[in-house]
């Protein structure tokens, strides 16, 4: 059996979906939030991946990288609040960021 670009685009799919009802059923926790985030993005990498393999070109998987960049970028710094956040209120409740306010 071959694999096709149906089974990657189906793939996607799955982990585009998995990511959505993630953030959906867990909006207290925010590490979950932002590996659900995470989970979207390598869903959207998958599919540049298929179709540059597709149609042969090389345009998808470097936009890949800089997709890549970009998400070790933001969960860098999301950790790093997230770890001053606990610091502060001993908690990562997403409830308890409205007190950030100004």
């Amino acid at each position: 059996m071959t694999l096709t670009l149906g089974h990657f685009l189906t793939l996607g799919a799955m982990l585009f979906a998995m990511a959505v009802v993630g953030i959906f059923l867990n909006r207290k926790n925010l590490i979950v939030l932002l590996m659900a985030i995470e989970l979207m993005l390598l869903a959207v990498n998958t599919n540049f991946v298929a179709f540059s393999s597709y149609l042969d070109d090389m345009h998808g998987q470097v936009f890949v990288f800089f997709i890549l960049t970009v998400a070790a970028a933001e969960a860098a710094i999301g950790l790093a609040i997230l770890v001053l956040l606990f610091r502060n209120k001993t908690s990562i409740n997403a409830e308890d960021l409205n007190t950030l306010k100004g």
